[in-house]
Formats: structure tokens, sequence, C-alpha cells
């Protein structure tokens, strides 16, 4: 399968689409069959006790998986979530970025299903796994795009 964006491609985007947390998130690869993004925590994304907060990782896992699936049909900002399950399985390292690797076990038409593994920079277990749902829209004609 061949991608319709690459990383740079898909970081533009982000950009253009959601410049509120675009600066947040840093696609590393985008591959055929695995996306990587690295979210560099900051203070505002940690709760108190000093690890990074369950939202603050939900985001990433989202991202990921929206960003999976615009790499393999292309920019499509109206794909939306619509079911997400997240386990938090342990504590992530302080001071260190999370990465997502986003994997798509099914891409459709209408839906497509993933799963993202988090982890800590550096790190070989996960601290995070999620399971997530995306509606994708209908084909629009060219000249409505």
């Amino acid at each position: 399968m061949t991608l319709k964006m690459d990383a740079d491609a898909l970081t533009a985007f982000l950009a253009e689409a959601f410049p509120q947390v675009a600066a947040d998130f840093t696609v590393v690869a985008a591959e055929p069959d695995l996306l990587r993004v690295r979210l560099d925590v900051a203070e505002r994304h940690l709760r108190p006790g000093g690890t990074v907060s369950g939202p603050s990782m939900f985001a990433l896992a989202d991202v990921a998986i929206y960003l999976a699936i615009l790499a393999r049909i292309g920019p499509e900002a109206l794909s939306v979530t619509t079911n997400c399950s997240i386990d938090f399985m342990r504590k992530p390292a302080a001071g260190v970025p999370l990465v997502a690797e986003a994997r798509l076990l099914k891409l459709g038409r209408v839906l497509a299903v993933g799963d993202v593994l988090i982890f800590s920079e550096g790190v070989a277990a996960p601290v995070a796994r999620a399971s997530l749902t995306y509606s994708i829209p209908p084909a629009r004609p060219q000249a409505a795009r």
C-alpha cells in the first residue's frame, strides 16, 4: 500500500487544519504499515505527581491514528473519532517525550480501525495502548472539495 501523504505533508496539514495543537506533535515517520508521532512533554501535559496526564496521552493516540488514516487516504479533515478505548499500563518516564506507534488494522470506505502503542522515548515497555475507530466521510465530487 502506498502513502498519499508523507511525514512532511502530514505535518503541514496538521499545522494548517489544527494550528492550536500542531506544535505539540511531530510526525517522526510515515510508513505504509506504521506511523510514529512524538509528543514533546511540557508542563501543560503533566498532572499532579509529575506524570503525563491521561488526556495528553489520549490526544497523542488520537492524533497518531488520525494521521495514519490521512497518510493512506489523503487530506480529509472531516474524518472523526467514533470510539476510543485506552489502557494506561505504567507511568511514563519523567521529562521524556512520548512516542506513539500507530497501525491501521482496517481501512474501509467509511470506517477505519487502528491500534496505538505509546512509549516513553528510549524505553521498550509501552506506557499505554489504545484502540480507535474513525468515521471517514463519504467521497464528495471533486468540485465540492
